[in-house]
Parts: structure tokens; sequence; C-alpha cells
């Protein structure tokens, strides 16, 4: 950890009515680049560092920019936090998609014309989607926003098992994506968060106690979009600067490590809830808000930036890649597919374009063509992953329905060890190696099992997996180890029904008494398993199937 320069926020120097006019300046500035903006540039590059993969239609210059300034907030969240993350192996790295303008990502989303960004958890396959590249100076552009959110959920998930509180994990995620780069490569972190202006300005009250206690904010919530998301925030900010609160975060979350009940973790750090709320009503309301200034030598870059300009197939199968990777079903499949086949007849020894070959020829359904592509492309690449990857999960389809299943799984997890050769920490071959036993109803050896709990390690952000790991767990009588696999996953707040689902599981093992054996087939024949399993299984990329 190191000690930043502390300075008063001139962005945030009119409160709140500054945060709602530094909103519509911001939605101004986003209307007119969009008027503006030019054609693509047909320069596809992909950018690697340390802990993300950018592929952007963009200028050299401007997606190297980028990625230092990815990761110096990397640097950055470690440095202010203490908090440390082992360095990813490449494939588990974040890949960012850079996909274009606000049609560009509506037309990804099927339509949704309110989404500037998201992010998808995978082991092995992390992805997060974002509009044009905008290096611009003062506040990010909301898109950049989002990214920025999101990678700070990634990293506390990656750095501790220990679950954070709905309103800290966003609050916490708030603070730090209000960041400002500038270009003598120093950092702000913990301006205020303009583009919360509006929320807590009209949308419906929170008070703290909601915030500190998930069932009272349940109770109180109504149907109309609330200021949850800014009011976390406020408090996060609140409680970082100011000095008579110093240390009483850090008190809260011991207290909650502790086992206090939420609201009474809260009061005992924080003392008179409605003086605090009181006292935040006062702090939106005034004139000035303290930032972090990092300065350019305490933030690092990472090992090296590496450009890579993509020939003209890859470039010209990106498109499809991105749709590809987004996620899609039978039609779009299909659809993905034609185009692939047209790119792949003008370029038949790009491996490029043969491992995207592979993965359009396994989504539609054809095991033995995206075979045939991703040897192709192992052939002419050995170091392309995604080849084995899809070769695999053709491999491991076609196991299912085989007579001889030991022989055809072991056929299986050629390509998988194949990769674990080019990249032992890839999760994926550790996840298919328990696979491998548990999908043919053997018994998983020590081996295999270690392997599973390896990758949960090395993807704590994949939810199925931890589901996973915990159930593997259950069974090896570990109960409180598969607590700790699932808690964090049970408090997420993105974490829609798998969430609901490791809170379910985990409520069950709650009740067991302490040294108790749990029949895992019992637990996986009840409500909690049948939800697992019930969850995609046929999409290799949301994470392993269950191991039932």
């Amino acid at each position: 950890m190191f000690e930043p320069i502390v300075r008063v926020s001139q962005t945030g120097r009119e409160g709140t009515h500054a945060m709602i006019s530094g909103f519509f300046r911001l939605l101004l500035a986003a209307l007119m680049a969009f008027a503006a903006a030019a054609p693509a540039s047909a320069e596809w590059y992909e950018a690697s560092s340390d802990h993300f993969v950018i592929y952007a239609d963009d200028r050299e210059g401007d997606i190297r920019i980028f990625a230092e300034n990815l990761e110096r907030y990397h640097s950055a969240i470690a440095g202010l936090t203490g908090r440390t993350v082992e360095k990813p192996s490449p494939s588990n790295r974040v890949t960012i998609f850079v996909v274009g303008g606000q049609r560009d990502m509506r037309a990804l989303t099927g339509g949704n014309r309110y989404v500037g960004g998201f992010y998808i958890p995978r082991a092995g396959a992390s992805r997060a989607f974002v509009q044009e590249i905008r290096n611009q100076k003062g506040y990010p552009h909301f898109s950049t926003i989002v990214l920025l959110h999101e990678y700070a959920h990634h990293f506390f998930i990656s750095s501790s098992r220990f679950p954070l509180p709905r309103w800290l994990s966003e609050g916490s995620a708030e603070f730090f994506a209000a960041a400002s780069f500038n270009n003598d490569g120093s950092l702000l972190i913990g301006r205020a968060a303009q583009h919360r202006g509006p929320e807590l300005l009209l949308a419906d009250p929170v008070h703290v106690r909601e915030l500190l206690d998930p069932a009272l904010y349940e109770k109180q919530r109504g149907k109309g979009y609330d200021a949850f998301y800014g009011k976390s925030w406020l408090l996060y900010h609140f409680l970082t600067f100011n000095p008579d609160r110093k240390g009483q975060l850090e008190q809260y979350q011991v207290n909650l490590f502790n086992g206090m009940a939420p609201l009474a973790a809260g009061e005992a750090a924080f003392g008179d809830l409605d003086a605090l709320e009181r006292q935040l009503g006062a702090y939106l309301r005034a004139k000035t808000m303290m930032t972090f200034v990092l300065p350019p030598g305490k933030l690092s870059t990472g090992s090296t930036i590496a450009l890579r300009k993509l020939p003209a197939g890859e470039a010209a199968m990106m498109p499809l890649v991105i749709r590809s990777q987004r996620g899609v079903n039978d039609k779009e499949a299909a659809e993905i597919l034609v185009e692939a086949r047209a790119v792949a007849a003008k370029y038949p020894d790009d491996p490029g374009v043969l491992a995207a070959l592979a993965e359009a020829e396994y989504d539609a359904g054809n095991d033995a063509e995206a075979i045939a592509a991703a040897d192709k492309a192992i052939a002419a690449d050995p170091s392309r992953t995604n080849a084995y990857v899809q070769k695999g999960f053709a491999l491991f389809r076609r196991a299912r329905e085989a007579e001889d299943k030991r022989a055809a799984y072991g056929e299986a997890m050629q390509p998988f060890q194949a990769l674990n050769a080019v990249e032992n920490d890839h999760p994926l071959p550790l996840i298919h190696y328990y696979r491998s036993y548990a999908e043919r109803g053997a018994v998983p050896p020590e081996g295999a099992r270690a392997a599973l709990e390896r990758a949960s390690q090395l993807a704590p952000f994949d939810q199925a997996l931890q589901i996973n790991t915990a159930v593997m767990l259950v069974r090896e009588g570990k109960i409180d180890l598969a607590r700790d696999y699932l808690a964090p996953l049970a408090a997420n707040p993105h974490g829609g029904p798998l969430a609901g689902r490791a809170k379910a599981l985990s409520e069950i093992l709650a009740k067991a008494p302490a040294g108790a054996k749990i029949d895992a087939e019992s637990l996986l024949a009840g409500e909690a398993g049948e939800a697992e399993e019930a969850d995609g299984a046929e999409d290799p990329d949301a994470g392993p199937e269950p191991a039932a």
C-alpha cells in the first residue's frame, strides 16, 4: 500500500448541482461525438498487457494509451487497498472488445439502448465489451466508467474470498470507477461520481440504515428506481476521506468477518446511524470533495505492452468473433457460420481465421468441422490457444454420446493436455480433467479433484465453477471449505440466479452440525442441486457443467 496525495476535487466544488450539470455536459459531448463519428479505420490491433487483452479497430497510439491506463488503474486499486492479485495466465486475463459506437453496442445487446458496456466473467474467457476508446481528459466517458466499475469487481473478487456486502461492493466499484487519467501518467481516484448525480437528486432515497441492512432495504424498496448505487458511493467516499471516521470502514469489515449481523456491524463501527445519515446529506451538498492524486512514479503499467496489427483475414473475422464471444443462440450461430466460412474461404491459411472458424463450427453444432478447423489452426500456429479449446469442446460433446466413454473422454482430453503444455495455468484443462471423469460417471481421482479446486482459485470470478467446486468439496466432507467457495457468490449483487443457488446451498450447509457428514447426492437431488444443474450446461464458455 502507498500513501497517495489527497487534494480537493474541483469536479465536486458545487456539490450535487455540479454533478447534475456535469452529467448533462457529458451527455451532450457524447451526442456530439456520436454525430461526428468518423468511418471505421479497418486497422484492427491487439494490445496485450499483464492483466488485459484489447481488440480495437482504432489508432495504434490510442490503443497503447488505453492499455497503459488500464494497467495504471489496476496498480491504483492494488496500491490504495493493499490487496494483490496473482498475475493471470495469458488466457485468464480480461479480454476487452472495442465494438464501436452506440449503435454497434445496441446491436450487440439485442437492441438495448441503455447499455454502455458489459462484462462476462468466465474461467479462461472473461470478456468485456465497450464502445469506442475514449482517452479523454477529465471525467471518463460512460462506457469507460462501466469498464472500470466491472474491473473493480473483478479485482476484489480475485483478491479475496471474503464476501462484501452489496453496498460496499457497489460503493467501492463506483468510487474507483470515477477516475481520470492524466497525460503525465498520474491518476485521479475517488472523484465526485457525476454519473450518479441525477440519481442522488431525483431517485427514491435510500437511508444509510437500509444500505447496511439488506432485509430492511428489500422491505422498504419500492418499484421505482432508487438511489442505492449513488448512496453506496457517497457512504464509501465519506468514510474514506472524513478524518473523524478514519478506521471505521475497516472496523466494519472486521465486525462482519467476526460474524456480527450486518446492521449491528454497522452500528458498532459507525455509531448513531441517523447522525451518519445527516452527515451524508451535508457531505453531498458540500462545495468541495477530496480526491486521491496518484503520481506516475507510484503506478505501474506492467512488464510490457505489446501491440500486434491483425492481418487482413483476422481483422475481417473480428466482428464475427465479437458476436460469437458475446454468446449466441442457434439462429445467431447459423448466421455467423455462413459469414465465417466466407472469410475462411478467402484466407484459408490464416491461423486466427481458422481458430475463429472452429468456434463458429462448434457453436453451430458441427463437431467434425470444428475439429478439422482447429487442427489446421494448430498446425499453422501452435500458440493459438482457442483452437485447442474449441477442439476439446467438440470432442467432449461427441464423448457424451459415445458407447466407449472411457476411450472417448481420454481422446477428448488430448487437446486440453496439449493446451496445458502451452499454458500451464489455463483453467480450462484443469476443469475438463475433472469433467472427463465426472461426465462419464467415474469417481474423479485426487489429482482431478485438486485440478478443479486449482481452477477455482485461478478463476474465482467464474460463478458456475465456484458452485461446482463447492459441491465437489461437500462430497469430500469439506463443508467449511465448501461454504468459503460459496460465500462470495452468495453475496454477489450481480450474481443473478447463480447467486441465489449459492445462497440456497450455503443455507443448507449452515444448518449442518459441526463435523456432520452431508449426503452430497441428496443435496444435489434437492431444490438447490436441481437449480445448479439447470444452468446452461450446453454453453462451455459459461463455465463447467455440474459434476453430478
